[in-house]
């Protein structure tokens, strides 16, 4: 008899994303002639720069010429990519990583669920509360049952404070997704520390630091001395380039990480990382690459920069808006997320419902991302500027 994988039972009936889409597709059903403001999902809205399409359209013509085609390319990036982002990202921000501690992929969700690949299911994970789903949605598929909260509440100004119980694995998002807060470098330091002290090894998802604007906040975990000897970092060009239609990703594993066997043997987690991916990954393609390696030319650089400064000014609607009618909002500041206390003590999906009868607008349940989310609603700052606009207004005539 067939067996399934039986971890997918514990997980619940649907992705977050998908009960919002049915409950969006039944209202239109209902109500086919309302206009539906969407602030749910994080997807860009601005188009790509031309300069990248450029370059995605040359890679494209060198497709079809006998001197330039291209098959199969190297699992774990390009070379023209991985220096580009070693200059750029790295390098010219006093940051020390090897061109081959770069691995390029098709997305930062793929990344952080793949990586629990390296590790065995009895390890214990920590994951800060509310979260992205995928951190425990993919620990669960994989069978780890000792799983931590770390709750990040007003309560404790959105800082997740070390586990009386050890941990092995720490998932970290900073900028956050979905409160929007920050961590500064301190705050930080004290993971880094905790991680060094046992053996344990933190999972940095750093998608959204193009949109930090603080001075203090670190961009990249890396800025904390020792990170190298614990932290991966995950990066992604969907929210910092537009890429979320055409996917590219990156994620850096610096060769001084260990996991350890059995018996204690030291192992490499960077050999691991590339033995994994030269067997289950092809590599992403030769004309997405090309395209990201445009987003560090000067025009390229150029457009994304004036791409994230409309987000930067969405949230800043957002966040001044809310604040005008009353509500306790955080975030909006180095992300472009808003996460909003909901009034009246409804819980996240009667917001949602009212939002969506009352207003015609969606957004995120807080509930969707973990415990801690109950009681707080996400907006995303990746909409149309008048369609912000438009929002605020239609939520300061429900209020």
């Amino acid at each position: 008899m067939l067996q399934i994988n039986e971890n997918f039972l514990n997980l619940k009936d649907n992705y977050l994303f998908s009960t919002i889409n049915q409950k969006i597709e039944q209202y239109k059903k209902e109500y086919p002639d309302k206009k539906i403001i969407r602030l749910g999902i994080g997807d860009v809205t601005k188009p790509l720069p031309l300069s990248i399409t450029n370059a995605m359209e040359e890679a494209c013509r060198e497709m079809s010429q006998i001197e330039t085609f291209k098959g199969y390319g190297p699992e774990q990036g390009y070379d023209f990519l991985r220096e580009k982002i070693q200059k750029e990202d790295y390098d010219e921000k006093g940051i020390h990583i090897d061109k081959d501690e770069i691995f390029i992929s098709d997305g930062a969700k793929c990344d952080t669920a793949n990586i629990t690949e390296l590790f065995a299911n009895t390890n214990t994970v920590a994951i800060t509360d509310p979260v992205y789903p995928v951190y425990l949605d993919s620990n669960i598929i994989a069978g780890r049952n000792k799983i931590i909260y770390l709750p990040c509440t007003k309560e404790n100004n959105f800082v997740p404070e070390l586990s009386k119980e050890r941990c092995d694995l720490i998932y970290l998002c900073y900028p956050n997704n979905p409160t929007g807060t920050v961590l500064t470098k301190e705050q930080l330091k004290i993971w880094v520390d905790y991680a060094r002290e046992n053996k344990a090894i933190l999972l940095f998802d750093s998608a959204y630091e193009k949109y930090i604007t603080q001075k203090d906040i670190p961009h990249s975990i890396y800025e904390i001395e020792g990170a190298r000897e614990v932290a991966i970092e995950f990066r992604s060009f969907s929210k910092t380039a537009g890429f979320t239609g055409i996917r590219c990703a990156y994620i850096v594993i610096p060769k001084e990480l260990v996991g350890y066997t059995k018996q204690g043997d030291k192992i490499s987690l960077h050999s691991l990382w590339k033995r994994r991916s030269s067997c289950k990954f092809n590599g992403v393609s030769y004309i997405t690459q090309r395209g990201a390696e445009a987003v560090y030319t000067e025009e390229g650089q150029k457009g994304i920069e004036e791409n994230i400064r409309y987000y930067r000014e969405n949230a800043r609607i957002l966040r001044e808006g809310l604040q005008k009618l009353g509500y306790e909002v955080y975030g909006g500041i180095n992300s472009p997320y808003i996460w909003l206390k909901i009034p009246n003590n409804q819980t996240s999906w009667q917001f949602f419902d009212e939002l969506l009868t009352k207003a015609n607008i969606v957004g995120t349940p807080g509930s969707g991302f973990g415990p801690s989310g109950e009681g707080y609603f996400r907006l995303t700052a990746f909409g149309k500027k008048e369609e912000i606009l438009e929002a605020m207004g239609k939520m300061q005539r429900m209020a």
